[in-house]
């Protein structure tokens, strides 16, 4: 039987004041009862997510990290926005509560959701899975298919064109990454700046204009569990961490997931990102066929958006990284990121040179 995600016990130096959150609550959200306790969710290397219980409910802050100085990748009140743009168009996403923008109050802005309970297949827990083979094929299929299904969104009755400009998001999104990971390189790293090179001088056409999650993974999906077994179901409860949300071309997401999409026969280091090694899941090139299937769209560039979904990781992971050489952050994983950003621009001009994902 597979545990639902829990909570744990706050890591040192991110602890929440409970009863100043409480005092907060009492005057704008009195709906939600007393908190009587505060834990952390483990999985995750960007915002931060607690658990607040009270009495007879479960819900979820998030904040950003500690030391954090990117606001475009920790903007509480725009994972808020789209929570709250998507609550009525699309049902798979904890319903938003409260938005706090001063930092007044717990540091940083914060907001809070309700929980949706279930099962998030985190990467960690590959060694322990014994999914038979049929049904993890299921999960895999299903995860493709709604992510169509957010690419299906009407962005103009829904009102999530607010949320962007898509006329020429592909470049803005190459030339802004590419300035993060200068503003964050610690070591040089070569092939990071030849994949930014590259990238630079293959644009493909763009795509019609579709929302997007922009961080979509196993890990980021609540699966309902079995109520016999416990194993989880190919039906998908919640979407969670919507803070890179936005509005332009749909391959760039798809990219993005692929970027996740480990296969057996990838690297130890590269297979610890995600458990789509695992037999039964789709390939990368499956993922590709299915998507192009189920959207009816063109997907005959997708070695640049799987490039950049590569090069966009490492960035992300080289800023976590940075932020921990500088003394920002406490939590030991950030500080073995560094073989992880040089597998993953290894990859990106791996697939450049071979032509393929």
């Amino acid at each position: 039987m597979i545990s639902p995600d829990a909570p744990r016990p706050i890591r040192p130096g991110e602890e929440i004041d409970i009863e100043v959150l409480n005092t907060y609550l009492r005057q704008h959200v009195p709906e939600i009862e007393q908190v009587l306790s505060v834990q952390q969710f483990p999985g995750g290397f960007s915002n931060l997510t607690y658990c607040l219980k009270t009495a007879d409910q479960e819900y979820v802050l998030r904040r950003p990290p500690f030391g954090a100085n990117i606001k475009g990748g920790h903007d509480m009140g725009r994972e808020f926005r789209v929570l709250s743009l998507l609550k009525g168009n699309y049902d798979k996403i904890p319903e938003p509560v409260v938005y706090c923008e001063s930092p007044d109050v717990l540091g940083a802005p914060f907001y809070i959701m309700k929980r949706v309970s279930g099962i998030i297949l985190r990467a960690p827990m590959a060694s322990k899975l014994n999914l038979p083979e049929a049904l993890m094929r299921q999960l895999s299929e299903v995860l493709v298919d709604n992510l169509v299904e957010i690419h299906a969104l009407d962005i103009q009755q829904t009102g999530l064109i607010q949320l962007g400009k898509p006329d020429g998001y592909v470049q803005r999104q190459v030339e802004g990454w590419i300035r993060r990971y200068q503003t964050a390189e610690t070591d040089s790293i070569p092939a990071m700046n030849q994949v930014g090179d590259w990238l630079r001088g293959n644009y493909p056409p763009e795509q019609s204009p579709a929302f997007l999650h922009n961080d979509y993974k196993f890990d980021n999906v609540v699966l309902a569990p079995d109520p016999t077994t416990g194993e989880p179901t190919p039906f998908i409860t919640g979407v969670l961490d919507w803070e890179m949300a936005t509005v332009g071309d749909p391959l760039m997401d798809l990219g993005a997931t692929l970027a996740y999409w480990s296969e057996a026969g990838d690297s130890p280091a590269y297979r610890n990102f995600n458990l789509t090694w695992l037999p039964g899941n789709l390939t990368r090139q499956d993922v590709v066929r299915r998507y192009a299937e189920r959207s009816g769209r063109d997907v005959t560039s997708i070695l640049f958006y799987y490039v950049f979904g590569l090069y966009k990781n490492a960035v992300i992971a080289q800023q976590i990284y940075a932020r921990w050489k500088q003394g920002h952050s406490q939590d030991a994983r950030f500080g073995h990121l560094l073989p992880m950003i040089i597998e993953l621009a290894d990859k990106a001009a791996n697939s450049i040179e071979r032509g393929e994902i």
